[in-house]
């Protein structure tokens, strides 16, 4: 889903959840400038999806309209649909890597990133018979995860066979990092993080 449509549905379940929401708590909840938020908002009532109406003490409330329950509605099913369809996806490639793995007896990866292709790669490890044996992520405040450490530095683990690439933020920065510690054959990262070959020469699943 793209950030537009993103944040069209942040704007609808707003409205949907409060009539008397802000501007200003909107752009709080997701995550954007005011200026944008007014801007979404405008839009949505320039396409018949929300209608305002001035309330006391110089405030406005804001209504979805049939139009906007339909389409908040389609967006939803969208963003779920379209969520099911990363899973699904990355769930394979990470599965493919671990047997790539387990060929050339390797047993013990650990991740790099603490995301939600992390938490995909222990479910496929733990099916493919791997060891996740730490997660390296240095933003992360968590000191274990999914029984396995987290640290913020490759050298902080011992007995790596490989590192997945599990960052979702800098995918490519990791991977060259990766490879500087052990080599391009030890490194891998799903294809659909949409790391570059011919950047870096990264082993990737199709």
């Amino acid at each position: 889903m793209g950030e537009e449509t993103e944040i069209t549905l942040g704007v609808l379940n707003a409205v949907h959840d409060n009539s008397r929401v802000t501007q200003r708590s909107v752009s709080k909840d997701l995550g954007i400038a005011l200026g944008l938020t007014n801007s979404y908002l405008k839009r949505c009532i320039k396409k018949g999806l929300i209608k305002v109406q001035q309330a006391p003490a110089n405030r406005y409330a804001y209504y979805l309209t049939p139009r906007g329950f339909a389409e908040k509605s389609r967006l939803t099913a969208e963003y779920v649909t379209q969520g099911f369809r990363f899973f699904r996806i990355t769930k394979i490639q990470c599965a493919e890597i671990f047997e790539n793995c387990k060929a050339r007896g390797w047993s013990r990866v650990a991740l790099h990133g603490l995301t939600d292709i992390a938490e995909i790669a222990v479910l496929s490890a733990a099916n493919a018979d791997i060891q996740v044996v730490g997660v390296i992520d240095s933003s992360s405040a968590l000191k274990t995860y999914a029984g396995a450490p987290v640290v913020a530095h490759f050298e902080q683990l011992e007995q790596v066979d490989a590192v997945v690439i599990t960052d979702l933020g800098q995918p490519q920065i990791g991977y060259d990092k990766m490879v500087e510690r052990l080599s391009v054959s030890r490194v891998f990262a799903p294809a659909i993080l949409n790391v570059s070959p011919s950047a870096s020469g990264v082993r990737k699943t199709s």
